[in-house]
This record gives structure tokens, sequence and C-alpha cells, in this order.
């Protein structure tokens, strides 16, 4: 069992590290939040050139055909600059699906799209500010048509297509939609970091088209989501090391009473934990993306564990490096508080610490009776 990446792969990661800190991804955030805007165009059209939304579009659709280890080297550079692009949405949740779920016809018609930036996909699940279950579901589809509402879909305001988890007659499934539709209207919601914004879609008698089976719509969700948790868990691996990298710095430069603060007990307390977490979290992460690309019977269980370390790491270490910074880091001059932002919208952007701690349990449970 190999735990690490490969020479191409941590290139790959390297190179997009350059990209990123070339495009100043961090100020172009703040320069988000400081607009009307919830993205950076300019930043997502580089990224759609550079390739990176077919990293694992299969090479007979214009793709790369790449692992998942690819894909989650990219997205510790994007959580470590907080690139403020629909890049999760539409790569981490849609294309996945699409690429594991829908039928030909629709892989040679959405897939090219998605490398050359033409069609951008979100995922739409939650309802009524509760946590989605299968049983909870009023969005219903009738005769290839959707009625209902979702909330809290993130980039539903630059996304071309969705696709929507709704109730059928034969259970849950999973529907695409174009957003160009009339039966569309997608409306706005604050959350707590507008460079990754949110939205709610209602739907009146909307045309869909069925993705994987009708009734087992539930299944493919979870599975999906269970993928998603270890690419998460990595955006989140890099923002947690991005917040440890701007304590340590600000507790060298930053002196009192003649001494860098970094020399009191108290500070280096909290380095040394905010390591520890980060080191507990990158184990995790990284058997959780060895059973992702392996296929392996444990990912569920690994899914789960990283997504419980990684986004307890990034809430502690984006708390700390503001306390590091003392008064400053409470300023909205100083770059803590995108990180603490960007920390607790990933904390629930696919369900709770609760929600994964409980699948986790559930999980060994299960690997225990078998």
């Amino acid at each position: 069992m190999n735990l690490d990446f490969s020479n191409d792969q941590k290139f790959l990661q390297e190179e997009a590290r350059k990209f990123l800190e070339k495009e100043n991804s961090i100020n172009r955030n703040r320069g988000v939040l400081d607009s009307d805007h919830n993205t950076d165009a300019e930043l997502w059209n580089k990224i759609v050139d550079l390739g990176w939304t077919g990293i694992r579009i299969p090479e007979e659709y214009g793709g790369l055909g790449l692992t998942h280890l690819e894909l989650c080297v990219i997205a510790e550079e994007l959580g470590r600059f907080l690139a403020p692009v629909p890049f999760s949405s539409s790569v981490y949740l849609f294309t996945e699906a699409i690429i594991k779920y829908a039928s030909e016809d629709i892989k040679q018609e959405i897939l090219p799209k998605l490398i050359s930036g033409e069609v951008i996909g979100t995922l739409a699940v939650t309802e009524e500010f509760c946590a989605p279950t299968a049983s909870n579901m009023k969005t219903e589809v009738n005769n290839n048509l959707i009625s209902g509402k979702k909330i809290a879909v993130p980039d539903a305001g630059i996304a071309t297509h969705s696709i929507i988890v709704v109730k059928s007659g034969s259970g849950i499934s999973l529907q695409l939609i174009n957003h160009s539709s009339d039966e569309v209207v997608i409306s706005h919601q604050e959350n707590i970091d507008e460079s990754r914004g949110h939205f709610s879609i209602t739907l009146d008698n909307t045309p869909c088209k069925l993705i994987g089976d009708t009734s087992n719509g539930w299944d493919l969700f979870e599975s999906l989501m269970d993928q998603a948790a270890v690419l998460f868990s990595f955006e989140q691996l890099g923002g947690s090391q991005a917040s440890l990298d701007m304590a340590v710095g600000y507790a060298k430069e930053r002196y009192a009473f003649g001494r860098p603060i970094g020399s009191f007990q108290a500070i280096k307390h909290k380095l040394a934990d905010m390591y520890i977490a980060l080191t507990l979290a990158k184990s995790n992460c990284y058997y959780a993306a060895w059973a992702l690309t392996s296929d392996s019977s444990d990912l569920p269980t690994a899914a789960a564990t990283a997504r419980v370390s990684s986004t307890k790491a990034y809430q502690f270490c984006s708390k700390e490096n503001i306390q590091t910074h003392g008064g400053n880091g409470f300023t909205w001059e100083y770059d803590c508080h995108m990180f603490y932002r960007r920390s607790k919208l990933l904390s629930v952007n696919i369900g709770s610490l609760g929600k994964w701690k409980e699948k986790l349990v559930s999980s060994l449970e299960q690997s225990n009776k078998n």
C-alpha cells in the first residue's frame, strides 16, 4: 500500500501552487468579498484553459482521463489559496455525477462542454433548512418535470446546469436541469463566505433528464458524498496548512517586549497544537485518497474519518491563526478572517460535522458486523 503521491502528481501540485500564487488568488478572494460578485470569472477562465476541469473526464470525451489523486492535489492548492471559483461544485460534484451515473447521450452532450467551460454544474439537495434525508425530500418529479425549491445550492448563480435530488413515484432520483429554462428561478442567499456564493433554486414544472436509475438516487447521492468528502478534505487540508504558515510567519516577525512572540510558551503551544491537528488530518486524508482511487470497501469509513479530522483541523487552525495575530487578527485588513470564513463554510457544505461523525460511527459498526 503506497500512501504517497507520485512524482508526476507532486509536480502537478507544485505547478498548481505556482499558478495560484502568481495569480494572487488570495487577493482575488478579497476582491470578490469586496464586490457584488461571488466568483472571479477571470481566474476561473484561466483554470479552464489549464485543463483542470477535464482532469477526471475520460479521454474519449476530450478529457485527461486521470485519477482522483490528481484531483486531490489540485483541491489542496485551491484550499491553500482560497480560490474564489466554482471548481468544487462543478468538478467534485457535478462532473463526477455525470461520469459515474449519466447515460451515454448525456455524457456526449455535457462532458466536452465541462472541459471547455461552456457548462458549469452544481448539485442541489437541501430543502427547508434541515439536514436532507431520503424521507424528507419534497421536490418532486412527474413526467420529466420537476416542481419544488432547493436552498443553499453552491455556485448556482454562475452554473448553467444542476443535478437535483428529487422524490419520484418509485423513490429518490437524480435529475439534470438546464438553468436557461424559463421554469427555473435562482435567488441569492447570504452566507458567511460570499466568495463561494449560495443560492436558492425554485422549480415549477421544469424539464429534466434522469441521471442514473429512478429508484436508487439516494444510494447514488450517498456514494457521491463519500467521494466528495475526500476531495473537500484535501481542500480543508490546504486551508489548514495556509493558516498554520500564516501563524508561524507572524509569530517570527511580530515582536513584544523585545522578543518575537513565537519565543513565548503560549504561542509555541498554539502552533504545536495546530501542527498536530493538521498532521492527523493529513494522515487520514491520504488514506482516504488511497481508498477512493483503489475502489476500496473502506471508502465510507475512510471518507468520514478524513472529513471529520480535516473539518476539525481547519476550524482549529483558522481560529488559532486569528488568536496568534492578536488584535490584528480580527481586522479586515489581515487575511485571517478569510480562512476562518472558508473553514466555517466547508464545515457544513456537504453535511455538518455531527452528521459525518454519525456516518463514521455507523460505518465502523457495519464493518464490525461484517
